[in-house]
This record gives structure tokens, sequence and C-alpha cells, in this order.
């Protein structure tokens, strides 16, 4: 990009206007990251929390090695719960395995549950199998939400040993829960999850039956390649 519009998008994130600096934010969607990085960085403590909010989502769809460091001090630092979230969830955007720990460590240290919730989603993103422990722990919290990420996250990281875990989940009330329980059997092929699929299939809500159907159409490619 030409250096007049990194010069224009520069002075625009210094406008008084709120406006105006989330247009120009949301105008760096087609600056190379290399350029749109220092310039994200001039509104991550902006005084509007949604132009951070958008800052910090930035700096995971924008990679450069300085966005793991700014991300960390912001999950670990950060006194807004929703920026702390935002931190979690551009991490698992990096697919960074050095973001295991500190994503473990806000799951099992942040006091809000928006910021696990997002850690467990990232932890699945990493496709890391060391977040076997902190996904099934997260499957006897109260929160509906933590189960849903964990049982998608366990999904992800492709937990066979899991299964038995996750399918208490069938009868769940909650039908986003079966939904991700639906959507993650798919990337775990056993007999098991064959036979939860088809029974899935017939659940009353239409997004967990047709979850299930496409599963099951993965699952059966699967072992036709394989066999």
């Amino acid at each position: 990009m030409n250096d007049s519009k990194i010069e224009q998008i520069s002075a625009q994130l210094e406008s008084e206007s709120s406006r105006d600096r989330m247009i120009a934010l949301a105008s760096l969607r087609d600056v190379p990251a290399f350029e749109a990085v220092p310039l994200i960085k001039k509104v991550l403590e902006d005084e509007n929390l949604q132009i951070r909010s958008m800052a910090v989502f930035a700096l995971g769809i924008k990679q450069t090695p300085e966005c793991y460091p700014i991300l960390v001090k912001l999950l670990e630092t950060d006194p807004d719960y929703g920026i702390r979230a935002d931190a979690a969830g551009a991490l698992g955007y990096l697919e960074d395995n050095r973001a295991f720990e500190p994503l473990v460590r806000a799951f099992y240290e942040d006091t809000d549950w928006l910021v696990r919730f997002s850690a467990a989603v990232s932890l699945g993103n990493l496709k890391d199998p060391r977040a076997y422990e902190v996904l099934i722990r997260a499957l006897d919290t109260d929160e509906v939400v933590l189960q849903q990420a964990a049982i998608a996250a366990l999904g992800e990281i492709k937990a066979i040993e899991a299964i038995d875990r996750i399918l208490d989940f069938a009868q769940s009330e909650d039908w986003l829960v079966r939904q991700r329980l639906a959507e993650a059997l798919g990337y775990l092929p056993s007999p098991k999850s064959l036979w939860a699929l088809k029974y899935l299939q017939k659940d009353s809500h239409p997004q967990v039956s047709e979850a299930a159907r496409i599963s099951l159409g993965r699952l059966e490619e699967g072992l036709e390649a394989r066999g």
C-alpha cells in the first residue's frame, strides 16, 4: 500500500472522533500485517472500549512476531474482562503453540466466564493434545457455554479418548451443547461416534440433526477412504 494512504490512516487513528478512529481501524483490512501492526498499536489503549476490542482482534488477524507478546500481556494484565477475552480469542487465531500455557492459566485462574470460554475455544484452535485435561475439567463446570466450548475443542484436538465423556451430553437440555457434540463427533472416528450421530440425526432441533448428518457423512467418507 502506498505511503500516503498509510499516513492518512495513521492521522485518522489520532482523530478526536471515535467514529473516525473506528473507520481507520477497519480500513487496515487491506493493509499488509507489517504495516498494519504499528498502526493497530496506536489504539490498543484507546478510551473507547469498542475500538480497543477491534484492535486486539486485529492483532490475531494481522500476524507479525510482535503480536504474540502483546496479546499475552493483555490476557494476563488487562483490567477489562472483555479485552482479556478478546486477547484469548486472538491468541487462538495466531495458532502459536507458545500460547498453550497462558491460555491454560487464563482458563484456571481468570475469574470471568467469558475469558475462560475464549481460552477454551482457543485451546481447540491450537489443536494441541496437551489441552485434553483442561478441556475435560471444563465439562464439569456449571456454565453451559464452557461445556459447549470444551466439547467443540475436544473435537478439534481429535481427543478420541474423550468420546465416552462427551457422550454424557447427548441428552443435554441445551440444543447448542448437542450441536457442538454432533460437530465434535465428526472428528472422532469410532463405532460409538457413528452410533451417537445416528441418534442425534433424529434430534428435535433442526440444527442438531443437520450437524449430525454432516458429521456422519464425514466419518463414513473417512472409513471408506481407509477401507
